[in-house]
């Protein structure tokens, strides 16, 4: 119940964060704010981490947060968790809100997709020595409305798509790429959250499943970080 309530305040600041920056700017906030209006998230798997036995400087959620890549230079986490020069955990904070789900959700996995690529390229070239091998998150909040969670049609011009994809809400496929990712190894945990702008702007949320929930998220990213800094 503690968990639940600390996710809806973060829910709350997300669209409040919005709602604020699109009065300032006279219309839908920018990509340029998408940062910000996460700030709630990180600061509650920052704060869990905390709880959890972390010290505070072993958590950067601010300023560089560069990491070594393989097929480029260096790529921008969210959050970062180093130990003792030990790189334990990577996140990617993420949303997406209407109305072009299209092109952005293609956007979005391949983004997914390819940061997850590189960093283990890297890390399987030493970039990250003496680095055990790091947990790496993906969370991803969605604007839950009709855009989003009715079927879209699909194109097979000249090959069938897997079946799952077939009549697939954005929101359906979300929870396909999210999971896939998880279960390829491609992250070590997931986490996929819907919420209205209504409803939201008083915290509320729903998870459509339990496998991408936050608690499961968290679970498995306190264990990791526990295990490799050493933390009791």
């Amino acid at each position: 119940m503690e968990l639940e309530k600390k996710v809806q305040q973060a829910v709350q600041f997300f669209w409040s964060t919005r709602d604020r920056q699109a009065a300032q700017q006279g219309g839908e906030s920018g990509k340029k704010d998408a940062g910000a209006q996460m700030d709630g998230f990180v600061r509650l798997v920052r704060d869990i981490l905390y709880d959890n036995g972390l010290k505070q400087a072993e958590i950067i959620h601010e300023g560089h947060l560069e990491l070594p890549g393989w097929y480029r230079a260096e790529k921008k986490w969210d959050l970062l968790v180093i130990s003792d020069g030990k790189l334990i955990a990577s996140i990617e904070f993420k949303s997406q809100i209407g109305p072009s789900f299209g092109n952005n959700f293609n956007n979005r996995a391949e983004e997914a997709i390819g940061n997850a690529t590189d960093l283990w390229a890297a890390y399987r070239e030493g970039a990250f020595k003496p680095s055990q091998r790091p947990w790496l998150g993906y969370f991803m909040l969605l604007e839950e409305c009709k855009a989003s969670t009715n079927a879209v049609r699909s194109w097979e011009p000249y090959f069938r798509l897997f079946p799952e994809f077939r009549a697939a809400s954005y929101m359906k496929r979300y929870q396909l790429l999210l999971t896939k990712l998880v279960r390829e190894r491609l992250y070590d945990g997931a986490c996929f959250l819907l919420s209205n702008r209504e409803e939201g702007a008083g915290g509320a949320f729903r998870e459509p499943d339990p496998e991408l929930s936050f608690q499961s998220f968290m679970q498995s990213l306190i264990g990791r970080a526990i295990a490799i800094s050493g933390t009791r």
